[in-house]
């Protein structure tokens, strides 16, 4: 279930402006597992130069869920005092939940002509702030570049003050009418289709494609669990294009995401309470149906299915997240042999 890419070919209208070797990119696997590994890979990148575009193109701002309000504000102020137009604000694990929520981030940013990324995080020693060109491969995967722009310091309004200096360092600012209230938590359309709060009964009749890890053990955990779904399905190598899927005579995907708790529900279109500590979820541990309380700063794998060639979405009756990708798998088809009645 990671989407992984065979040839690194730039997106000619994902980097209008910026030139970037494709040989000085690392991917960011679209990760359905673990989103923390991919923020990881980007803080693991090494420190490079301010992109040349910085004052000059659209940026987004991907900050740490942790950033109150009054920190985004301040974090907002600066970039504006700096002359860079940042056009919207969200919390970097929704940017990296899983395929189909990255892809549509890479076509929302691409539709509003963002040429970079500002990545604002919160760690022990205070602040850091990392800025890298918006690169996207040909199949919607987004790249980071091996060097980065960052910074890091114990106050904000410091590591601010660094990227002023810095950026306005032989450029002159050419963003215009710069909003100066900051866009926080834009909603990004996800799905294409239609959502839906059921399971696809097409499902006793078509086949599920079920996307395969790429590493033995969890393949192996994947295969021995999938032995419950009751219908048809084909366990793929994740590389595999969709319309290769359609042409094999798969008509479903199975779909994950990996996030926060209120991350996931929101992404996923639910409604949700703000301010809400705790999630109610469904699980399934020893084959009956039981009732889970899951904190809300608690990562939470969710399955839901999409059509391959409609895009629409089934996310099943109840809201079944767990807390590891096994559990909530089995929650998935357990909940669907529930309401499809099937022994």
């Amino acid at each position: 279930m990671w989407a992984f890419i065979k040839q690194l070919k730039i997106s000619r209208r994902s980097i209008r402006s910026v030139n970037v070797s494709p040989f000085a990119c690392f991917l960011i696997l679209v990760p359905t597992l673990v989103f923390g590994q991919s923020i990881a890979n980007l803080q693991r990148a090494g420190n490079g130069p301010m992109p040349e575009s910085i004052l000059s193109t659209r940026v987004f701002v991907f900050t740490d869920y942790t950033f109150t309000e009054k920190e985004i504000n301040t974090l907002h102020a600066g970039l504006v005092k700096t002359g860079i137009d940042a056009v919207g604000y969200t919390q970097a694990d929704k940017l990296f939940a899983g395929a189909d929520i990255t892809q549509a981030f890479v076509k929302y940013l691409q539709n509003r002509e963002v040429g970079n990324l500002v990545f604002a995080f919160k760690n022990n020693a205070g602040y850091e702030l990392m800025i890298s060109p918006l690169v996207v491969v040909e199949s919607n995967t987004l790249t980071i570049p091996a060097d980065v722009w960052k910074t890091q310091h114990r106050l904000l309004d410091e590591a601010l003050m660094i990227l002023y200096r810095t950026a306005l360092a032989g450029r002159r600012k050419q963003n215009l009418l710069i909003n100066e209230v900051p866009e926080i938590d834009l909603m990004i359309p996800v799905f294409t289709g239609n959502r839906n709060e059921l399971f696809a009964y097409d499902l006793k009749v078509d086949y599920l494609a079920v996307q395969k890890f790429g590493n033995e053990k969890m393949d192996s955990e994947l295969e021995e669990i999938m032995k419950s779904y009751p219908f048809k399905y084909k366990l793929v190598d994740a590389n595999l294009p969709e319309t290769e899927l359609r042409k094999q005579g798969s008509a479903y995907l199975l779909r994950h995401i990996h996030t926060r708790g209120p991350a996931a529900k929101q992404l996923l279109g639910y409604d949700l309470s703000k301010g809400e500590s705790a999630l109610v979820s469904v699980t399934y541990p020893n084959g009956q149906e039981q009732i889970k309380t899951i904190a809300a700063d608690v990562e939470v794998h969710k399955f839901y299915v999409r059509h391959i060639e409609f895009g629409h979405v089934f996310l099943g009756p109840k809201w079944d997240a767990d807390t590891t990708w096994q559990q909530a798998l089995k929650n998935f088809i357990k909940g669907l042999r529930n309401e499809m009645k099937v022994n």
